[in-house]
């Protein structure tokens, strides 16, 4: 079921884009395609157009959405790297949080889910659909192994400098670059950072918790060192055969953590 603030949006907005002769179609992701939509979500549209003309529609972008109903606020996804993503936020009296994702049919091979189609002029998005195969990139298990425990070091380091929100920061990083997305994936989900990590990792929630630090030194190396306790959990338990583990490196940073440990912290 479609919210009556979504379903309004769209009825107003469709319209307009079928009356753009550039556009290819219209289609919809996130949330709408899970059956998971509430009042609260965000309305991810894609807006295909055919490569002759997709420049010049993700030109005027701003444009577009300014037509589509009362913009408070635009910008575009270049903080994701995702400059094709403009995030639009829109209302009063109700807000509705609206991105609208401008691409080519071209562009719509490489996916990484399957949007339901809203509207399509000539075929085109259902042609592509039906001839490529969405995939969400999977955790790259060596490129984790890699800088992982650089990160761990890091943290430490901002731990004994007294540099907290900076320790804080780095933590929530690898929550959302490492742990969440390998959590995720082990249960069969999207890998995509801790989004809905609640409902759908509910066995690891206690364990990604004890990640969570407050504004104290304390707290963030207990933190650090769960962290480092579930993320060689989840390697042993996902890591495939031919992963090269840094034992140097972790074997090292292991050992600083326990003297940090061991001395309160002090340099």
């Amino acid at each position: 079921m479609t919210p009556p603030l979504h379903r309004a949006f769209l009825e107003r907005a469709l319209p307009l884009f079928q009356a753009d002769a550039r556009l290819a179609g219209l289609a919809v992701g996130g949330s709408f395609i899970t059956g998971a939509m509430d009042e609260h979500s965000d309305l991810d549209l894609v807006v295909v157009s055919p490569p002759e003309t997709s420049r010049d529609v993700l030109r005027d972008g701003s444009d577009i959405a300014q037509r589509l109903g009362p913009l408070l606020a635009a910008f575009p996804g270049d903080h994701v790297g995702e400059p094709r993503l403009l995030i639009c936020l829109y209302g009063p009296p109700l807000l509705l949080h609206v991105d609208l994702k401008f691409i080519s049919t071209d562009e719509l091979s490489r996916r990484v889910e399957d949007p339901t189609i809203l509207w399509d002029r000539d075929g085109a998005l259902r042609s592509v659909l039906s001839t490529s195969t969405a995939e969400y990139p999977r955790p790259r298990f060596q490129w984790i192994e890699d800088r992982f425990w650089v990160w761990v070091h890091s943290i430490a380091v901002k731990i004994r400098c007294g540099e907290l929100f900076e320790a804080i920061d780095g933590l929530a990083f690898v929550r959302a670059r490492v742990l969440g997305p390998l959590a995720l994936h082990q249960a069969g989900a999207q890998p995509n950072g801790v989004r809905r990590v609640e409902q759908r990792v509910a066995t690891r929630v206690s364990a990604l918790r004890s990640t969570l630090s407050l504004h104290d030194p304390e707290s963030c190396r207990d933190a650090l060192v769960a962290t480092v306790a579930l993320y060689a959990e989840l390697r042993e338990q996902l890591g495939p055969p031919i992963l090269v583990r840094r034992s140097g490196a972790e074997h090292a940073v292991r050992s600083y953590l326990a003297r940090a440990d061991g001395n309160g912290g002090a340099s």
